[in-house]
């Protein structure tokens, strides 16, 4: 049989020999998961940046939808101003109208 000490220094040899396949076992998942955590990185980027186009498209469409009912009041309120205009010239011109029939009555009386 072997001594002793050369019992250890087998021992250790291999537990060296197997700790180094280990390690290299583990260099080489972590080097194979690298490229499928850096592809589901990418993945999840392109995802984040596809979200963050149709966000700036629909606030760009609701940008427009504002902009023509700012429009659409603006022609309105146009429109009431010169109603508003035409209303009031009728208004002070059928009071002249009154005005002057109520002069012509004193003067007939």
């Amino acid at each position: 049989m072997m001594s002793r000490p050369m019992v250890l220094v087998f021992l250790m040899l291999i537990l060296i020999i197997t700790s180094q396949f280990e390690w290299k076992q583990q260099l080489v998942n972590d080097i194979d998961v690298s490229p499928n955590v850096s592809q589901k990185q990418l993945q999840v980027s392109n995802r984040e940046e596809t979200v963050k186009e149709k966000i700036i498209l629909l606030q760009e469409k609701n940008i427009q939808r504002l902009n023509e009912l700012v429009q659409s009041l603006r022609e309105q309120l146009l429109w009431c101003r010169s109603n508003n205009e035409t209303m009031n010239g009728t208004v002070s011109s059928l009071a002249e109208n009154v005005m002057e029939l109520e002069r012509q009555q004193i003067l007939e009386d």
